[in-house]
């Protein structure tokens, strides 16, 4: 049974959680009762309450304080056992509630009034909820079919910004935020962040960095992409991300084991995962190994750990175009189709890709790396990509 505490008036938790954000980090958990308790009394925490049994497909369960604490009186509270029976007599004929209780101020007769008042009102149905992909940091970001490209902020990367590397291995970290917040600033609507680099001690510095950030609720209040090819560095970053993260990325490069322990662990944490098409014999480059690899991924996590299929996000390989080998000519090509089988296919998957990877053979050229992702992503959304780790800016 898990419940949190809605501490004033602008809703959120004592974590900074917004209720719906709180839920979206905890769904994972398949609790028997999410909730809300304490705080400032039934009065003031109806609005959360409604707002919590709209979206949780569990029981409700809500114990609020007798009113707020009133230092003066003899108790500490004001609310009588009527009161507070009262109010949540009006949570339950109102369809909020599965359990209802007392916490702080409330006696043995104000836990009586409300199961007499109560005893005779059907409790709340549990919604049957669709199927998206629920995000969070401090604040929800839920991925429906109609949603438009969700760009990733790619510059809190050390392998993709020499700028923010330097930073990071200068210790200058009060500056590496401020690239996470310009990336925010810019319309990133989950940043990417990977500090896989020779001279650093990645474990270190990725979970510093979160710690950082975790105390900026401008960075904070969206998702984290933690990647990494080093899995100790993943699940040390899912360890310090309060919210539902995306784990960039898991694989069959190593067989079915590994890939299936590695997703078990990613729905352990709660977080939602971006599997590569990437198995024993390499890296997908063709349109057919693309689909065979997303295909045999999708019902490997399915089949064998009942995996949620909208927290699967298929990168199916972005490689560069016009690198002077004929055989590269269609890489753009046919990850598109590819993202097109994909959304047609492996129902709910989501599809996301490294976008500056496709003009890499453009390098030095902005202009023309510009105008290759404008036409790449033009064709790719229309196909079904739903995001992309991409300068926001």
């Amino acid at each position: 049974m898990i419940s949190g505490t809605v501490t004033d008036a602008s809703g959120r938790i004592l974590s900074g959680q917004t209720v719906s954000a709180f839920w979206n980090s905890v769904r994972h958990a398949k609790p028997l009762s999410m909730g809300l308790n304490c705080a400032m009394g039934a009065a003031l925490m109806r609005p959360y309450a409604e707002e919590l049994a709209k979206i949780a497909d569990t029981y409700i369960c809500v114990y609020p304080n007798a009113g707020l604490p009133n230092p003066m009186s003899e108790t500490g509270f004001d609310e009588e056992p009527h009161d507070t029976s009262n109010l949540l007599t009006e949570f339950a004929e109102s369809g909020f509630i599965n359990i209802a209780g007392g916490c702080c101020g409330t006696t043995p007769a104000h836990i009586k009034a409300v199961a007499e008042q109560i005893k005779n009102i059907s409790p709340r149905k549990i919604p049957t909820q669709d199927t998206f992909t629920r995000l969070a940091g401090l604040e929800p970001l839920t991925i429906k079919e109609d949603t438009l490209f969700i760009n990733v902020g790619e510059r809190t990367n050390v392998t993709g910004s020499k700028a923010f590397a330097r930073l990071i291995i200068e210790e200058k970290f009060e500056e590496a935020v401020s690239v996470a917040r310009q990336q925010v600033e810019n319309g990133a609507q989950v940043i990417d962040i990977n500090m896989d680099e020779g001279m650093l001690d990645s474990l270190q510095a990725m979970q510093y960095f979160l710690n950082l950030i975790a105390s900026e609720p401008d960075i904070a209040r969206i998702p984290i992409m933690l990647d990494s090819s080093k899995w100790d560095v993943i699940e040390a970053g899912l360890k310090c991300v309060q919210g539902k993260a995306i784990v960039n990325s898991i694989s069959l490069k190593e067989g079915d084991e590994l890939f299936l322990e590695h997703a078990r662990l990613c729905l352990n944490y709660g977080a939602a995962v971006i599997v590569m098409a990437f198995d024993e014999k390499g890296q997908a480059d063709t349109y057919e190994r693309k689909i065979e690899i997303c295909k045999r991924a999708y019902n490997t996590l399915i089949n064998e750990l009942d995996f949620p299929p909208e927290d699967i996000i298929f990168d199916p390989n972005i490689f560069a175009v016009a690198t002077g080998i004929e055989e590269h000519n269609n890489y753009a090509v046919d990850f598109i189709e590819a993202t097109k089988w994909i959304k047609q296919n492996l129902p709910h998957a989501k599809i996301s890709g490294g976008v500056s990877n496709v003009s890499f053979s453009f390098r030095g050229n902005d202009i023309a790396r510009e105008a290759i992702h404008t036409v790449f992503l033009h064709h790719a959304i229309k196909a079904g990509l739903t995001m992309g780790i991409v300068n926001a800016g």
